[in-house]
């Protein structure tokens, strides 16, 4: 095994590399533009490895955070938001590219490894890890390894319905994804931004300020997305039954979340108490390329 750990997330606007030394330290960190093009990707893929490898190990292995999907039957990029993306054998390419090995992952996997290896959930047995951002991911970690699932669509909490629907919460908002009423729609960001301030708004900084200062907007908007992560949590729990639970993505910096989100779990987990923590990720921003790192363990 290589003393170092590259990893590597692939966004929508940027990709970024860091190497980690074997006590997970962070000695490398680079961030260039996403190209927007398949082979400027693998270009400038290649090229941050090149240069990382001299500067840590030749022989440091290489992890790859996606925005989607590479399915275990066909090979080919599934379900990522950048299309350009989708239907191409971009592991495949990229092993062929470098001339070695690599493992690519799914980027809410990847936050919720790093998170289960050595962030907020270390050492729990089994971590459910969300990103609640401009849209909402989820990942399921089993003693530090990725659950995959048969169609490598496991953790997609963010595509299932809000559960224990209310009346007035009809009708309901329609999906990207072609569907009606998925957690997205209600949990991401801009979905918090509009609840608060109308349509067209995507940030929430300062709702909490707000709603402290007497901002009834504010405070509705924050009642009513406690409640809906609770109940979005509480289904979570019921199905399988994590250890904790760990928030990512701009949303999770509420701390509002992590005092009110857990007694709304518990009113609707078939358990006569809940246990399962609701966690602060450690790693921030960090904790999607770090956990592509851990990809090699």
């Amino acid at each position: 095994m290589s003393d170092y750990r590259l990893g590597i997330d692939i966004g929508g606007t940027k990709i970024e590399i860091v190497a980690l030394d074997a006590e997970g330290q962070v000695v490398l960190r680079h961030r260039v533009s996403n190209p927007g093009t398949y082979q400027g990707l693998l270009s400038d893929v290649k090229k941050l490895v090149d240069d990382a490898h001299t500067r840590t190990n030749p022989y440091a292995t290489v992890g790859v955070g996606i925005p989607g999907a590479v399915d275990a039957h066909t090979r080919l990029v599934k379900n990522a938001n950048a299309t350009w993306l989708n239907g191409q054998p971009f592991a495949d390419d990229l092993q062929d590219v470098l001339g070695f090995p690599v493992r690519v992952e799914n980027d809410a996997n990847c936050f919720a490894l790093s998170e289960a290896t050595d962030g907020a959930a270390a050492g729990r047995h089994v971590v459910f890890g969300v990103i609640l951002g401009s849209g909402m991911g989820g990942g399921i970690i089993v003693d530090g390894k990725p659950l995959k699932g048969l169609h490598d669509i496991a953790g997609e909490w963010g595509h299932t319905p809000l559960p224990w629907v209310r009346e007035d919460e009809f009708p309901m908002p329609k999906c990207f994804c072609g569907n009606s009423g998925c957690l997205e729609r209600f949990l991401c960001g801009p979905a918090l931004a509009e609840s608060w301030k109308g349509a067209g708004n995507r940030s929430v900084q300062g709702i909490e300020d707000a709603a402290a200062s007497g901002d009834a907007a504010a405070q509705r908007a924050l009642d009513l997305y406690v409640d809906r992560l609770g109940r979005a949590c509480a289904l979570i729990v019921n199905i399988i039954d994590p250890d904790a639970i760990v928030l990512g993505g701009g949303v999770s910096n509420l701390n509002c979340l992590y005092e009110r989100v857990p007694d709304v779990m518990k009113q609707y987990v078939i358990t006569p108490e809940c246990n399962t923590e609701l966690l602060k990720n450690k790693h921030g921003d960090s904790s999607g390329v770090r956990g592509a790192a851990w990809l090699w363990g």
